[in-house]
């Protein structure tokens, strides 16, 4: 399979052996109606409404599309053209809670019967990739063909610094991803096996996937070296199958599928108890958290209450970036105000001294990015053929294998914006198909 590329930066996993802890309902939740990939959904409620925990407010706008539940009963307050994450023209609801948290009348345990059930299932929980990328885990797992389907990858790699949820769920949901995989191999079973496939800086979740699945011969958890971005699909693919996915291919066309770990316990734990995706876990740390922690936090909980039940901001300095996912390819949010949605799998919160403003070089030809690319792409010369808008270059450079994981820019001592410059290129090819 050749030589593994990636990068190590700090883990700083300071919440890896720390335990669960619940949010109280917050007095208001801000529920976007995008926290996926695809269409968004379509609001079903109007302002005045009352709703309750797990009572759907948002239908699919598509195919490729996620329901939205509410996470708090209570009353809808606002309905806004606006996301609050990104400021695009996106549906918001407001809604104050009543602190009681009634459930929706409705919820109630599953019975699956078929694979179509199964399927029919899984769109209804509003399960979508909780590892951060947000595609639909119904369309993700409708496979057509199954004697085509080779392998279902679990992504607990979780190669991010700072981000344990996964591990955590790894930890103490067990039950709950032990039920996931057993649906997978009753209604998708792959040809060969499902693969846990875990970083080895985590030995105790290791230890338990590989306890809880002893019996099951369809099951292998791999222990993977540590290093980013062993997380990312396709690397995942390669590092753990050997295969490649080739150029506008999807991961199918190659017989497999990868999702997220967490993603398979929320559906188990849907099918149980009839209860759709309406709380996230979070990690919440960074430099300037007091107390950073684990918790379970009602989706639209804005993160402002979040690092104020970690006991808030050290000496009280405001934080000079926010970032929600990892420091690698998480996303820096415009304030601390925004919601926790279907995607956060961690809020960090950085002071100014850790947020270097680095001057641009030029490009001295050392090519650390690319001995460590792990798509073995050539970073300098997609920038060149940027910079001249020569497309035919950019395609044939392979710009749009890039994934945008940041390892080329991490290492460049010129501190070229290469994360830019490739989401720019690939931006450049779609305008000029």
């Amino acid at each position: 399979m050749g030589k593994i590329r990636g990068i190590h930066p700090p883990q700083n996993k300071n919440t890896e052996s720390g335990k669960l802890h619940v949010l109280p309902t917050p007095e208001e939740v801000f529920i976007p109606m995008k926290m996926h990939s695809g269409k968004p959904a379509l609001p079903i409620v109007k302002v005045g409404d009352e709703v309750k925990v797990g009572q759907l407010i948002g239908e699919m706008g598509g195919t490729v599309s996620a329901p939205i539940h509410s996470s708090v009963s209570g009353v809808v307050k606002h309905i806004e053209d606006r996301d609050p994450i990104t400021g695009q023209e996106a549906i918001t609801l407001t809604i104050k809670a009543d602190g009681k948290q009634t459930w929706e009348e409705n919820i109630a345990p599953h019975n699956v019967t078929s694979r179509e059930v199964f399927y029919n299932h899984v769109r209804e929980s509003g399960a979508v990739g909780l590892g951060g990328a947000g595609y639909p885990a119904a369309p993700k797992l409708a496979i057509k063909n199954l004697d085509t389907l080779d392998y279902i990858l679990l992504n607990a790699a979780e190669c991010e610094p700072y981000a344990t949820a996964d591990d955590y769920t790894m930890l103490v949901d067990t039950r709950h991803v032990q039920h996931g995989v057993e649906l997978l191999l009753k209604f998708m079973p792959p040809r060969e096996k499902v693969l846990i496939c875990i970083e080895d800086n985590k030995p105790d979740a290791i230890n338990v996937m590989r306890e809880a699945f002893k019996n099951e011969q369809k099951v292998e958890v791999v222990a993977m070296p540590t290093f980013y971005p062993q997380g990312e699909r396709k690397v995942l693919v390669h590092n753990t199958t050997g295969r490649i996915v080739p150029e506008g291919a999807r991961l199918a066309d190659v017989g497999v599928i990868v999702t997220n770990i967490t993603t398979i316990a929320v559906i188990a734990r849907y099918i149980e108890t009839g209860l759709p995706l309406v709380k996230k876990l979070v990690t919440v740390d960074g430099p300037l958290v007091k107390h950073p922690k684990n918790v379970l936090a009602p989706i639209g909980t804005p993160l402002r209450v979040l690092f104020d039940y970690c006991g808030g901001f050290i000496d009280d300095v405001e934080p000079s970036k926010i970032i929600v996912g990892g420091p690698m390819m998480g996303y820096a949010q415009p304030s601390i105000d925004v919601p926790v949605v279907k995607t956060t799998n961690a809020a960090l919160a950085f002071p100014r001294i850790e947020i270097k403003n680095l001057k641009q070089t030029a490009c001295i030809k050392c090519s650390r990015c690319i001995t460590i690319c792990p798509m073995r792409l050539m970073p300098p010369n997609i920038e060149a053929a940027f910079i001249h808008k020569n497309y035919e270059k950019l395609k044939n450079y392979k710009t749009t294998m890039c994934v945008e994981c940041g390892s080329c820019a991490y290492v460049c001592p010129a501190k070229r914006p290469l994360v830019q410059t490739m989401q720019l290129s690939k931006k450049l090819l779609w305008m000029n198909k």
